[in-house]
């Protein structure tokens, strides 16, 4: 474990350059894996679509490369990059070198843009500097804009030369930088999504997708916008016709706050087909929400309830109808623009905007009172579905919790017919974790380790049963394999006769969240692991295809690096990754330890490595199909002596350095 170290005047830096995006993706794109590579794509997305929602281009054009690289065309005015007398510096700088800086900071009296995506000029140069090379076009002003970057760095200066075309607009294109992200191939299915979701909230603007990897485009373009794309979610058993309508207000979200400008568009309608709700500010989609959902569950609660009470729907005290109830029946799309947003984050998946939320509420409630006049029959039949789903709901819920006390009973009556089961304190069935470890060795270390809120342990004694090959009179008679069955609570799945005492499998009945097993990170653990998987697969395969069944992963190997006097552990799961732990290490003395068993690690390893759920390694079993499941078993720990000693012979070198030869 690392020790403290000095922390003096000299120990505060601060991230220059390129390095602010680099060293903290998470910062800008909120996270540095997949999903913030792909929120540095919508950031220049964003700006294409800022021009083009001011009038300036009706064609987007997106390319996915077969290197993965992007490229985002526009036929808007073209970014100015040339010299900016205000500033004293290029354009350029401040747009590809400089955080905060851009053309949309006086929205608020209607500047450059009066609504926009990007608002807080960091998209396009955090993107730059979190690229492996970054190449604009700009075309406008009678001239030919060029830039190159590669890992934040510019090469080359501006070239611009002399053009008398009729061609305007800016093109980007990038590679992200896998020394950025850990993850750079953008799927084609988010570019799809996004194009789409743009189309739909912008009307009359084009979008078109070039997949050189697939060797297919895409063209998405919504002359109605949001109304066209209700028509199509709607089908056939609606319940009732699409209601649209838009406002626009002006407001503060405090008193010493300045006024602006808010509008917004509203399609809903009611059908007992997949519900859908969907949320965008600016174009962005707002996938947590925030001011708009807030809006919408009180304006439709309080206008639902109302016309409940009106006409004496509930029955005796009965509850009022929750905001799920009507979801359930419900198509909303809302589009709002302002020319002020409180974004939570730079990823713009919700804003917290105070008056937002007032004007949709008012908006909302206002429209739901006149639909329910002018709509009557159709406002009714939609209000007796919704108190079905009320009640439906209710009835569930009430199943749901007296299931919950016979899962209680059963828990607290595990612990006495278990030996060596070491219980965890928590009921609560949807957090509850069963650790399957080896021997009362590990029991300790574990036990000790672990987060008795909510984990618990069961110790198996040697190796367990071949369920393989076992009859199931042998199973029955195995005290190791009957515990572990116990410990379950969902009984057994197995065709024809079953042993009176064994319940018949029953998912709803199981008392754990996650079943995790945990063995030593050698070949003696490797076989326990796969015995263990065997029984699951033979006795209740319907854990491993639900997801319920866990391996965790222990490390191989323990580095230890000492620098200045200060050391600092590190864990290896491979011969591979402890290569590269050390040739990533500065110069200093280095110690290699092959991790020992489960049973003689220290607790606070044990918990690092293995029991923390945001630090351990855990993989969750899934089969890719029932054929490549049935024969991976057989070849393990079955008949098919071939393919054993094939596999052996293939595999087996894999193994040898795990091997105890001393």
């Amino acid at each position: 474990m690392p020790k403290a170290g000095t922390y003096n005047n000299e120990s505060i830096s601060a991230l220059k350059g390129a390095d602010r995006v680099r060293k903290r993706p998470s910062v800008i794109f909120g996270s540095d894996d997949l999903a913030g590579c792909e929120h540095s794509f919508f950031e220049i997305l964003s700006n294409s679509i800022d021009e083009a929602r001011e009038g300036y281009g009706k064609l987007i054009t997106v390319t996915r490369f077969k290197d993965f690289s992007l490229e985002v065309a526009d036929e808007g005015r073209g970014i100015p990059l040339d010299y900016n007398k205000n500033e004293d510096r290029y354009n350029w700088e401040l747009v590809y070198c400089e955080l905060y800086a851009g053309g949309k900071y006086d929205n608020v009296s209607g500047g450059t843009y009066k609504f926009s995506l990007g608002l807080n000029g960091l998209g396009a140069c955090a993107t730059q500097y979190a690229s492996e090379y970054f190449d604009v076009s700009v075309y406008r002003d009678g001239f030919h804009y060029e830039l190159h970057f590669e890992k934040g760095e510019n090469i080359g200066g501006l070239k611009k030369t002399p053009y008398s075309g009729q061609k305007r607009g800016t093109s980007q294109r990038w590679k992200p930088d896998k020394e950025v992200f850990t993850e750079v191939e953008i799927p084609l299915d988010y570019l799809q999504q996004v194009l789409r979701q743009q189309a739909i909230i912008n009307a009359g603007i084009s979008f078109r997708l070039i997949d050189e990897i697939s060797g297919k485009s895409y063209d998405y373009y919504y002359a109605d916008g949001i109304k066209g794309h209700a028509e199509e979610l709607l089908g056939q058993d609606a319940l009732s016709e699409l209601a649209y309508f838009s406002g626009e207000g002006r407001g503060k979200d405090r008193q010493d706050k300045e006024e602006y400008l808010v509008k917004a568009e509203v399609v809903f309608a009611f059908s007992n087909q997949d519900p859908v709700i969907e949320y965008y500010h600016n174009s962005s989609w707002l996938e947590y929400g925030g001011s708009p959902e807030r809006a919408a569950r009180s304006a439709f609660v309080a206008e639902f309830d109302a016309a409940a009470k009106a006409q004496n729907k509930y029955l005796n005290e009965e509850s009022k109808i929750s905001f799920k109830d009507i979801s359930d029946s419900l198509v909303l799309i809302i589009s709002s623009f302002s020319t002020f947003s409180s974004y939570e984050n730079q990823t713009k998946k919700a804003i917290n905007n105070r008056y937002i939320q007032a004007f949709l509420t008012e908006l909302l409630r206002n429209h739901l009172r006149v639909w329910f006049i002018e709509h009557q029959a159709e406002a009714n039949r939609v209000l007796d579905q919704i108190l079905v789903n009320k009640r439906s709901r209710e009835n569930a819920e009430k199943q749901r919790l007296n299931l919950k006390k016979r899962l209680t009973g059963q828990i607290d009556n595990i612990y006495h017919r278990v030996d060596n089961f070491v219980d965890c304190r928590t009921k609560d069935v949807n957090r509850r974790e069963l650790y399957i470890v080896e021997g009362n060795s590990a029991l300790g270390s574990v036990k000790m380790a672990r987060d008795a809120e909510f984990q618990a342990v069961i110790p198996l004694r040697g190796k367990i049963l071949n369920c393989l090959k076992a009859s199931y009179n042998q199973i029955f008679k195995n005290d190791i394999i009957m515990d572990l069955i116990k410990l379950l609570g969902c009984g057994i799945h197995i065709e024809g006769k079953k042993k009176r005492e064994i319940a018949e499998f029953d998912l709803e009945k199981l008392l754990w969240e996650k079943i995790i097993i945990c063995t030593d990170a050698d070949v003696d653990g490797f076989q326990i692991r796969t015995l263990i998987l065997a029984m699951f697969y033979r006795l209740t395969p319907e854990l491993i295809n639900e997801g319920k069944i866990y391996i965790v992963e222990s490390p191989l190997f323990e580095i230890t690096h000492q620098v200045k006097g200060v050391d600092r552990s590190y864990f290896a799961y491979s011969d591979q990754e402890k290569n590269q732990i050390v040739e990533g290490l500065p110069k200093g003395k280095v110690h290699i330890q092959r991790s020992k068993g489960l049973g003689e690690n220290e607790p606070e390893m044990m918990w690092l490595t293995t029991m923390n759920p945001d630090t351990r390694r855990l993989y969750q079993v899934y089969p890719e199909d029932p054929a490549s499941a049935a024969s991976c078993f057989d070849t393990l720990l079955g008949n098919d002596l071939d393919s054993r000693k094939q596999y052996i012979a293939d595999h087996g070198h894999e193994y040898m350095a795990m091997l105890d030869v001393t």
